[in-house]
């Protein structure tokens, strides 16, 4: 059975940096692939940052490159997203999800288990 914890939100000023983990059941890292998502009041779910099985290929959005890095953990029981340099709109709740197998890696209709979600606000 795939679980998906997260941890690690908070609130911290503009320019500040955050590091979200997202605890996984044995095996998940090395066969899913395992998005980070957010959702904001009152807007549409955002695909931020994906990572694959195996060769550990990564995918970033738009709104996030240069700022926000996804990794396995070691052993990968974990994967984390690194958010530096945050700004106001990054405020959201944050969501990590697993999929056997994605077309398209930030597109969350393609991932069929997720967490509970860990809350971040920039102010």
């Amino acid at each position: 059975d795939v679980q998906l914890v997260e941890s690690g939100g908070g609130s911290v000023q503009a320019g500040g940096s955050l590091r979200l983990s997202c605890a996984t059941s044995e095996n998940t890292n090395s066969n899913f692939c395992i998005g980070w998502f957010r959702q904001a009041p009152g807007k549409e779910r955002e695909g931020v940052a994906a990572i694959s099985p195996g060769n550990g290929n990564t995918q970033y959005a738009d709104s996030v490159k240069g700022r926000f890095t996804i990794s396995q953990g070691s052993p990968r029981d974990a994967v984390y997203l690194q958010m530096n340099s945050l700004k106001p709109e990054d405020t959201a709740l944050y969501s990590c999800a697993a999929a056997a197998w994605v077309r398209d890696p930030l597109n969350g209709r393609e991932y069929s288990y997720w967490g509970q979600g860990t809350q971040v606000t920039v102010s």
